[in-house]
């Protein structure tokens, strides 16, 4: 029987790069993003999950499916911004899209994971938890969501059910370069601080949330993995 997972924001970037690593890897894939990509490896449910009640009725849907045994949490919204010039309104969109949407899609397969008595979530966190200026809504709303991995993980670890989060490091996507586009102070700013001297590439991010996903990483819950280059250990 075939297992399926969940992958939000999966039209482009690192979602749609861990789409293909999973299916390689066997699992059916149930793709949410706002808008649908030309093409897609599997199931594509096209949903804006800034929508709260869009987004119930996106988890009422998965909790009848009975069959959903996976989720990779990645849809995500970031602002550049100075501490000074925080918006409150801006960092309450920010915190509610990084981390709202996890909690109610997450809590609707659980049914489905503890009858099968497995379940992977996988949550994308990022390297600004250690610590970067200009994102302070991003950061505390990562920060929030690498905090819920680690509750979801103990709560749920006698039940067959891991929860680890991906953190990746400044990664080429169309997000990152929103915020530093090629030649600018944010890019060389963020290249400053990863000892292997390059962006990661959304396969390489994959690759750890594919692996995080499989039957291997049973014994793996809790966990935040950085791929980020180094950078999370700091400069020379």
């Amino acid at each position: 029987m075939s297992k399926f997972i969940v992958v939000t924001g999966a039209s482009k970037g690192i979602g749609r790069a861990a789409t293909n690593a999973l299916v390689d890897d066997g699992w059916s894939v149930i793709g949410v993003a706002r808008k649908p990509p030309e093409s897609f490896p599997g199931e594509f449910i096209e949903i804006d999950l800034a929508d709260r009640d869009k987004t119930q009725a996106l988890a009422d849907d998965l909790t009848t499916r009975g069959n959903v045994l996976g989720i990779v949490n990645n849809v995500g919204l970031a602002r550049h911004e100075t501490i000074s010039a925080v918006d409150p309104d801006v960092f309450a969109t920010v915190m509610d899209l990084n981390v709202r949407p996890a909690l109610q899609l997450t809590k609707a397969l659980l049914p489905a994971m503890r009858a099968a008595r497995f379940g992977r979530i996988i949550n994308i966190t990022s390297l600004v938890t250690r610590g970067l200026a200009f994102l302070a809504s991003y950061a505390a709303a990562k920060a929030a969501l690498e905090s819920l991995t680690r509750t979801m993980a103990i709560e749920l670890a006698a039940e067959g059910i891991t929860a680890n989060a991906v953190a990746p490091g400044p990664t080429e996507t169309d997000l990152f370069r929103a915020n530093s586009p090629k030649g600018s102070e944010g890019e060389a700013r963020y290249l400053a601080r990863v000892p292997m001297g390059r962006f990661a590439l959304t396969h390489e991010v994959a690759a750890a949330i594919a692996f995080l996903a499989a039957d291997a990483a049973s014994f793996i819950t809790g966990q935040t993995l950085f791929v980020d280059g180094g950078a999370s250990l700091g400069t020379l």
